[in-house]
């Protein structure tokens, strides 16, 4: 893989689960086709969307083997990140194994390592698993952000090759950019509300939520900013801007996963302690939806 693989759209796959909870491996390998023929840059399973959270480490590996398996031309991006080096390490090992191109690693959550400990995590992952991998800045879910300078110290590692952008502070995304500029390294944004301006200061694209139910448009909005046509990306932004408020007006993954099921894409199951979108919220999604699809 190439610094050039991380350039353009790359969901953040939902997990389809049948009633019963188990994981619905034939759906799963439908919903990576069609992202596939909607023109994505690449997949990114057993992430924080696709309930990564919930699942056993053999369960992860399933998933990954079945979206492998599934595509043909786009590589798969692995979530594989854990609070304890040793397990992110093990299951970063069995994704490769499993034939993931690529590797997703959440920072270190609960623990809230110092700095020179979350540059030893992400580095002891990177020495030992030759992926391309990407490290994933989101303090709402870990309690503490990755400092810039470890982000940019990283950056140097041959393997450490991207950075996912999900604190919603655009100066802190953009000093990562700015000083990593000249390394062989992407910077994604991990919000689909902030993908345009990060592309504006000099992101590559995105790993995205929406994308899921509307990747055409999302692979036309990321597209026309990387070729410079603001115009056309920001009418697209318009578009999108308010599926991408409703898609987080619960905990992600409660809304896409509502959403997949409006769409009649999968079941809209999901593993406790999350529970259905609220029913005043679903209408305001159903709404939403069918104001993009007239």
């Amino acid at each position: 893989m190439t610094h050039d693989t991380f350039t353009g759209v790359f969901p953040a796959m939902t997990t389809p689960f049948d009633d019963d909870e188990s994981i619905d491996h034939e759906t799963l390998r439908a919903h990576a086709q069609r992202l596939e023929a909607a023109g994505v840059d690449g997949l990114v399973p057993v992430g924080t969307t696709g309930e990564s959270a919930t699942m056993t480490h053999d369960e992860h590996v399933e998933v990954i083997e079945t979206v492998v398996d599934a595509v043909d031309d786009v590589p798969v991006i692995a979530g594989s990140g854990s609070n304890n080096t040793r397990e992110a390490l093990e299951l970063s090992e069995r994704a490769e194994a499993a034939g993931a191109d690529a590797l997703l690693l959440i920072s270190p959550y609960y623990n809230i390592p110092e700095p020179d400990g979350m540059e030893h995590h992400f580095r002891a992952i990177a020495d030992a698993v030759d992926l391309p991998q990407i490290v994933y800045n989101v303090p709402g879910r870990t309690g503490r952000n990755i400092a810039v300078e470890t982000a940019v110290a990283l950056s140097r590692h041959e393997n450490i090759v991207g950075y996912k952008a999900a604190s919603g502070d655009l100066n802190r995304t953009n000093e990562v950019i700015e000083r990593t500029r000249h390394e062989n390294f992407s910077v994604l944004s991990g919000d689909d509300a902030l993908t345009l301006p990060i592309i504006g200061q000099g992101g590559t694209g995105c790993v995205s939520v929406a994308a899921n139910v509307e990747p055409e448009r999302t692979v036309a909005l990321v597209g026309a900013a990387l070729e410079n046509d603001f115009d056309r990306a920001r009418e697209l932004q318009y578009e999108l801007g308010d599926l991408f408020r409703t898609l987080f007006i619960e905990t992600n993954p409660i809304p896409i996963k509502e959403a997949m099921e409006i769409r009649g894409i999968h079941s809209s199951t999901m593993r406790s302690p999350l529970n259905p979108l609220q029913p005043e919220h679903r209408e305001q999604l159903g709404s939403v939806l069918a104001e993009l699809d007239e």
